[in-house]
């Protein structure tokens, strides 16, 4: 029997009338205690699986959900720590390992297959590292500003300033984060990134995250991201699309035509000049490039 992990978790008031977010909620309760949330909009037999990142939440993809329902079941899961899903208070619960798995429990839950993966930044550390494992289930890949973490090289001067000044910032301001980054928000969407957070205590995922990258090869999911970069590179026989937001000062072009040259048969990528680093806020342009492109392949 699993280790009950205490968590809490954030008030339902705190997620009333965010704009472009009106989808209803859904939950699978994990063998640990903990409640997962995650969305669930259209119907069929292809489905699309919607990861994000640190800090951000499912918000992230409410520009792209209408656009992908048409055309299947889409699946946007809040990882633990973020979103409407439980935020475990230690930060020692938040590892590679913890995270990956919760994202494999949620997906033979829902008996998810002819799985599109949606993924950026976290979405892509953690869900880059799955089809190899359940081949079976992916179909196809639209992946935006992300890497596979497999410990081998430095992790570049922009992250390494990212990862300081979150590390300096307990009670992180995340709607002024986003507010600078992302400056196409309004100001009430950028506070709808900051409102699964009441106050620091609930942050534990956001300080965390950073110190998760691998530094070295064998940190805790080097060594299987290393098996995932070879099974994309070889093995990979799925449509593949990536969108680049060309403005990020993370995750950089070249870092993702990098990552690009390793994922098999992948084409050119959509590079959106004045996108920054949550590309998903362009979200119109990557969909209806990325179903254009699946169709014509």
């Amino acid at each position: 029997m699993e280790t009950i992990i205490e968590a809490l978790r954030t008030p339902d008031a705190r997620f009333a009338d965010l704009p472009g977010y009106a989808f209803a909620p859904h939950w699978h309760e994990h063998a640990n205690g903990l409640r997962m949330h995650y969305l669930d909009e259209g119907s069929g037999d292809a489905m699309f699986l919607c990861l994000h990142g640190q800090p951000s939440w499912s918000y992230l993809y409410r520009k792209m959900i209408p656009l992908l329902a048409p055309h299947g079941r889409v699946i946007a899961p809040d990882l633990f720590g973020f979103g409407k899903s439980d935020k475990p208070m230690a930060q020692r619960v938040y590892s590679f390992d913890f995270h990956r798995q919760s994202l494999v429990d949620l997906i033979v839950a829902l008996d998810l297959t002819n799985v599109t993966l949606v993924c950026q930044d976290w979405g892509g550390l953690l869900g880059l590292t799955i089809p190899p494992f359940m081949a079976e289930r992916f179909t196809r890949l639209i992946v935006m500003n992300t890497g596979m973490a497999t410990g081998e090289s430095p992790l570049g001067p922009g992250f390494e300033a990212w990862k300081a000044f979150n590390r300096s910032q307990p009670d992180l301001d995340l709607q002024s984060l986003f507010a600078r980054g992302t400056p196409v928000l309004s100001e009430a969407e950028a506070a709808a990134y900051a409102a699964p957070y009441p106050d620091a205590s609930y942050k534990a995922g956001v300080r965390q995250f950073p110190e998760l990258v691998p530094t070295h090869r064998d940190a805790g999911g080097a060594h299987i991201s290393r098996a995932a970069r070879a099974w994309w590179h070889d093995e990979w026989t799925g449509k593949s699309f990536m969108a680049i937001g060309g403005s990020d000062p993370v995750i950089n072009e070249d870092a993702m035509q990098a990552l690009r040259r390793n994922i098999r048969n992948c084409p050119e990528p959509l590079i959106i000049r004045e996108a920054g680093h949550f590309v998903q806020e362009w979200g119109e342009q990557v969909v209806s490039a990325a179903l254009a492109s699946f169709a014509e392949v």
